[in-house]
């Protein structure tokens, strides 16, 4: 007798972005058939201009490399560990940025679609997936991101009869670097720190005095903003993602506290003299000809971009590859909505991953959609999988998105907000260190630097353990 029960052997995941495409990779690597849905080209957004899988809409920036001392540099070396494509092809396309890891963007894009296209376990399916998916779909990853099709996310509404948090993002402008004066501007990282693929020298830096500052911030405020339609108008933004004129709402000083922050810098075309603000530009490509202004989001109109940006010195003449712009995220109510394993409670067969889920950043994106594909791969060989451990960036995130750190009591509250990696997430050190390694008493900051390394050394090797214990077995099952 054929069995009407839903078939679980292939999974489906629906959205190429970076979560959907870490979770293909993850199902296929585990022996499972995939079938990879990315509506675009057929059908673009708002954000993307391309038809590449894991395409970058935002910043070209995973953020710190430091896997000591930074929670998603940690995150960064636990995915390495779990044989991750994004990092796999992100390390591959790497541009100098200090202590960060940040990529060429179309390169990076390019990688992840050639190896997904490679596979021979996986299928790219290059059509928009409108309303729920079919009913003999057994095994779903949704990771359509902040960005999902009306149909898509209408269809999840009525199924979860729940409102979804919407937040708006915001997109920073790209410069042709060759259009950037460097007898006014200059190669430094802060600190002169030297990061993946770097040499301490890895920012364009343009700095200001207090009245360029100040005009500077006074042109933002009164610069032309993009209208809001009547549905985004009690839309918050993520702080994470602020445009650059609403912290300059926030009060005058708020840039230079922020992304203009003038520490750590010098200005070798006048040494002598402190900036009051600098602004600082990031390389964007590997070719090194474009550079995209760090921390400058805006909803700016693009006639107004072009006038208040080209006020920054060394930018007068700036050649813009991409203006900046604004699009409306959606995040899911998770601990409400969703189980441990990123099952949605009302329809097990789908599974959720990436933004949509309530996290923040690219990276933090993947990482959910790498556990989302451990999941699926574990349920379509009948087997069951542990959840990472606590202590572990990972298992931090998924704690924070599955209600795993809210009391049940409050887990169905909508004080859910969409959140980074960072180390208030992880479980806390039975005992925090006091001492060096010659024994001498820590001291103010050194407490801090000491936790931090106690929390990702215990992250590491609680990793370690669990794919030993758990993802090794199943493999060899």
């Amino acid at each position: 007798m054929i069995s009407s029960a839903p078939q679980t052997d292939t999974v489906h995941v629906i959205g190429g972005g970076l979560a959907g495409s870490e979770a293909a990779w993850q199902v296929a690597n585990a022996g499972v058939r995939v079938v990879l849905h990315e509506m675009r080209p057929l059908r673009m957004t708002e954000a993307h201009r391309t038809e590449g899988l894991a395409e970058l809409v935002c910043s070209n920036s995973f953020r710190s490399d430091d896997a000591a001392n930074n929670a998603v540099g940690l995150l960064h070396a636990e995915m390495r560990r779990l044989g991750s494509l994004i990092m796999r092809c992100a390390d591959a396309n790497q541009v100098p940025a200090g202590g960060a890891l940040a990529v060429d963007r179309d390169g990076f894009s390019a990688a992840v679609t050639r190896a997904l296209h490679d596979h021979p376990l996986i299928e790219v399916d290059r059509a928009e997936i409108a309303g729920l998916p079919p009913a003999e779909w057994g095994n779903v990853i949704v990771a359509t991101g902040p960005l999902t099709s009306a149909p898509l996310a209408d269809a999840i509404r009525q199924l979860t009869d729940e409102n979804a948090l919407a937040f708006f993002d915001a997109i920073a402008p790209i410069v042709h670097k060759d259009s950037i004066d460097m007898s006014v501007a200059w190669f430094q990282s802060r600190y002169d720190k030297v990061g993946p693929g770097g040499t301490g020298a890895d920012y364009i830096n343009c700095p200001m005095t207090k009245e360029q500052y100040d005009g500077f911030v006074a042109a933002l405020l009164a610069g032309e903003k993009v209208d809001f339609k009547d549905w985004e108008t009690n839309t918050p933004y993520f702080d994470g993602c602020l445009p650059v004129e609403v912290m300059a709402e926030r009060g005058p000083e708020t840039l230079r506290h922020g992304p203009m922050k003038p520490v750590g810098l010098t200005n070798p075309h006048n040494p002598t003299v402190k900036a009051y603000a600098i602004v600082q530009l990031r390389q964007d490509n590997k070719l090194g000809t474009l550079y995209n202004i760090v921390g400058f989001q805006t909803k700016l109109h693009y006639g107004a971009q072009q006038r208040v940006f080209r006020t920054i010195p060394g930018l007068e003449n700036a050649e813009f590859a991409r203006l900046g712009g604004l699009h409306r995220n959606t995040f899911l109510n998770s601990p409400k909505l969703l189980d441990g394993q990123l099952r949605l409670r009302a329809q097990p067969r789908l599974r959720f991953a990436g933004q949509m889920t309530g996290c923040e950043g690219y990276v933090e994106s993947a990482s959910i959609g790498l556990i989302a594909g451990l999941y699926a791969a574990a349920n379509a060989r009948a087997q069951s999988l542990e959840p990472p451990p606590v202590t572990t960036a990972l298992g931090s995130l998924l704690g924070h998105i599955t209600g795993g750190h809210i009391e049940t009591s409050e887990a169905g509250t909508r004080s859910f907000q969409p959140m980074n990696i960072n180390f208030g997430l992880f479980q806390p050190l039975a005992s925090l260190p006091t001492k060096k390694a010659d024994g001498t008493r820590l001291r103010g900051n050194e407490k801090t630097v000491a936790k931090k390394q106690a929390l990702s050394a215990r992250a590491m090797a609680d990793l370690d353990r669990w794919i030993a214990d758990h993802l090794r077995v199943a493999a060899a099952a």
